[in-house]
């Protein structure tokens, strides 16, 4: 098997005359947290829509756990993601939903019915695993949608803004869960505004702007470029700065302070 759960060569994508990804080449070894960032409308959603094959690039390849992105529904078997904004049946209880998604993945209910318990437990979800979905906060959908992507031990998970929407005591529980899927042999690739996520759990954070990769590293080696103080905030500005002499919308450093839904304008 390969050392890199994800790699991709040239990945391009255009959506008319707009130009959303260029000539983005990536190389993540297994087992690690790759943080991707950059400000709205900088490529990430399309990037990480590429990377699971939901959206077809216009020039370049890519392969994630082994697998061309060409190949979905072999991809699918052996990926997880979370977008921005999960899929989730509002008709359906929380437990339905999941079951739902065992079911996709060959998952018997008896096998699957102990896995969600433990994992409605571990998000605090299990006294209410029989409402309905429609009668959830958003921080209740997000943690179904992370349970969902996490369901079948995937060999890499995607994860787009897990925590926007969660108080700080669940954005904590993702966190966790994030250091440990790398324990139990998974890659996680990783899009948040939220830079403390990122500085205390990836080994590798690429920043995107305008479609282009403008800086990737280590965060402790990211941060020694800065001109001025020495933490990722800095470096975000900076990069981002460099390439269309602005420094937009900035990122978020606190996890208190949650990104409002439906106001990204990501593409």
């Amino acid at each position: 098997m390969t050392d890199h759960a994800i790699t991709a060569d040239g990945l391009t994508k255009r959506f008319g005359d707009e130009l959303a990804v260029e000539d983005l080449s990536l190389s993540i070894p297994r087992e690690t947290v790759y943080g991707f960032l950059g400000p709205n409308g900088a490529g990430k959603t399309t990037t990480m829509r590429m990377l699971v094959a939901l959206t077809e690039p216009t020039a370049g390849t890519a392969d994630v756990a082994g697998v061309s992105i060409a190949n979905r529904p072999r991809l699918t078997r052996r990926i997880g993601y979370l977008p921005a904004d999960p899929p989730l049946f509002d008709e359906l209880t929380a437990w339905e939903q999941l079951r739902h998604v065992a079911r996709i993945h060959g998952i018997s209910d008896g096998q699957a019915d102990t896995r969600i318990e433990t994992l409605l437990d571990r998000f605090n979800l299990l006294a209410d695993a029989d409402r309905r979905i429609e009668s959830y906060s958003t921080g209740m959908r997000k943690k179904v949608g992370i349970i969902a992507a996490l369901f079948h031990d995937p060999d890499v998970v995607f994860l787009d803004e897990p925590t926007s929407g969660l108080d700080p005591r669940a954005a904590r529980t993702v966190r966790d869960t994030i250091a440990d899927l790398v324990t139990r042999e998974m890659t996680v690739f990783l899009s948040t505004h939220v830079l403390s996520i990122v500085d205390e759990l990836a080994d590798t954070v690429g920043v995107i702007n305008d479609g282009a990769l403008v800086a990737e590293g280590p965060p402790a080696e990211l941060k020694a470029r800065a001109d001025e103080s020495p933490d990722l905030e800095t470096v975000f500005l900076e990069v981002t700065a460099e390439r269309d002499g602005t420094t937009r919308d900035g990122p978020q450093t606190d996890a208190g302070g949650p990104e409002t839904e439906g106001t990204r304008t990501d593409v």
